[in-house]
């Protein structure tokens, strides 16, 4: 391949525009892909990113502009004339048939054929283990589909798309349900796309990812493209004031506290073969975070609490007053509030308006007479939306029409309508916009500030050491440090997560 192939696009977008009627969903958006190229996409939810990606894969066509594949000018009809052009979506939760096999996800409508039109099975497993063993990766064939794990059901995703020949892939969110140990899985199977010339357009929140896979970057703030060119020459924090129009020192907005009564106590609480002797407290006014690996037991400490998970050992106090075990009816009843990690499954009914579920955990507060009453539902949400900021079209839409920033708002409506006196909340910006962040990390403050005490439980170090008053850290179902806002970096949390003794202390 000469120089000057490498270097072409493989597919271009030149002056992309689409409105909605008066909306302006993209503006004069020019982006190029070319051979062996990472390419990071960032933005707010609403900057345009998803429209970009439709324009990309055939399902909108631009009201204004052009899309060229190999430099030629193309109208990309559907979904199908996308894939024909070489171009694959791997998205967050992969669609795939759950009771075939690996291989027959793979070659889904191409199985290879013997006399009589029989599958020929051998042909099919040789061709998806080689797809397999050019990404690099371990995965049986011959496995069902259902029980995999996202990582791997994501990997088969892109196995097939590469048996449709794509040079193109374009990731949203892959990494939002991964843990550690599958994300550089990931990366490595990215790496190896690279070396093979595919390009590929990678879309995250997690601005550590982004710098460690891609080469050069596309912002888009409001529908508009702000900035596209290499990585390196874009520091973190001019990438995020780039995308939100504000500093990064911003995205933590909290205020010192001052810590009042103990309202949680833990003592020596444990789950056999899960977590063992968790002892702390968290105080009124503090954010207490449970930082450490994915594995480490963090979220089951938590679901112990709240009583979703049976305790084996140990005690639950609320000022002083012991909790049954295994009941959330009587945390509930305590003062405690538990906004869960997986806000689509455990958090939400995403099929009912969003009035609906801001008031779940508090039906009897908007009865009237004994019968629901649609006038207090609707006011109750409305006041927590104005607070939350929340961003939508009718309060009686379903929930899942909303971005996952604004279904976290909701699920926080739901419990903070209980007037909880403790908050325990799990990754509070999993899969949610930068500017979104902010606006979650200012509400915990100014309820931390109000005397809530809270209890986080976040993977992201950043937010870790930007919000917490106390760092407690988890390795292998143990509290192996407590760190004081102070004390608290990235090493000694990192120390304190993968189990190696902490630094010294300087004499």
């Amino acid at each position: 391949m000469t120089e000057a192939a490498k270097n072409a696009p493989i597919v271009a977008l030149d002056g992309v525009s689409r409105s909605y009627g008066a909306i302006h969903a993209l503006r004069d958006a020019t982006m190029a892909l070319i051979p062996g190229e990472v390419r990071a996409l960032m933005g707010e939810n609403g900057a345009g990113k998803s429209t970009m990606v439709k324009m990309l894969t055939g399902v909108e066509r631009p009201t204004n502009g052009q899309v060229f594949i190999d430099g030629e000018a193309v109208t990309l009809h559907s979904t199908a004339d996308a894939r024909d052009a070489g171009i694959a979506v791997i998205l967050q939760e992969p669609t795939l048939f759950p009771d075939l096999t690996v291989a027959e996800n793979v070659v889904m409508g191409r199985h290879p054929r013997r006399s009589f039109g029989r599958v020929d099975r051998p042909a099919m497993r040789k061709m998806v283990q080689e797809l397999l063993g050019r990404l690099g990766v371990e995965l049986d064939p011959d496995r069902p589909v259902q029980g995999l794990s996202i990582a791997d059901q994501q990997i088969v995703e892109i196995a097939k798309a590469m048996s449709f020949d794509a040079r193109v892939l374009i990731m949203d969110e892959p990494t939002a349900a991964l843990s550690g140990n599958e994300v550089e899985r990931l990366f490595r199977v990215v790496r190896a796309l690279k070396e093979r010339n595919a390009a590929v357009l990678f879309i995250s929140h997690r601005l550590e990812e982004v710098y460690a896979i891609c080469d050069t970057v596309t912002v888009m703030r409001d529908g508009a493209l702000v900035h596209d060119g290499d990585l390196g020459d874009l520091p973190e924090d001019e990438l995020v004031r780039k995308m939100v129009g504000r500093d990064i020192s911003q995205l933590f907005p909290k205020a010192d506290a001052v810590a009042g009564e103990v309202v949680l106590e833990v003592e020596g609480l444990e789950r056999e073969g899960v977590f063992y002797d968790a002892s702390f407290n968290v105080r009124a006014g503090e954010i207490v975070a449970l930082a450490g690996l994915v594995g480490a037991g963090r979220s089951e400490v938590a679901q112990a609490i709240f009583g979703v998970d049976r305790a084996t050992g140990g005690t639950v106090k609320m000022f002083g007053n012991e909790l049954p075990l295994g009941k959330p009816t009587a945390a509930v009843a305590s003062g405690i509030a538990f906004v869960p990690e997986d806000r689509r499954q455990q958090g939400l009914v995403m099929s009912m308006s969003i009035e609906r579920n801001a008031t779940l955990a508090r039906l009897k507060d908007v009865r009237s007479r004994g019968l629901l009453s649609l006038k207090r539902e609707h006011r109750e949400t409305e006041q927590w939306a104005k607070r939350l900021q929340l961003k939508y079209g009718n309060l009686s839409d379903p929930v899942g029409t909303l971005s996952g920033g604004n279904q976290q708002k909701v699920v926080l409506a739901k419990w903070l309508g209980t007037e909880p006196r403790l908050l325990i909340i799990d990754e509070p910006t999993r899969g949610i916009d930068v500017g979104t962040k902010s606006e979650v990390h200012r509400l915990i403050g100014e309820l931390a500030a109000e005397g809530l005490a809270v209890l986080m439980i976040s993977s992201e170090l950043p937010e870790v050491l930007g919000m917490a008053d106390r760092v407690l850290v988890m390795h292998e179902g143990r509290i192996t440090a407590e760190l004081s806002r102070d004390e608290a970096d990235e090493e000694r949390i990192v120390r304190a997560a993968t189990g190696r003794p902490p630094l010294e202390k300087a004499a």
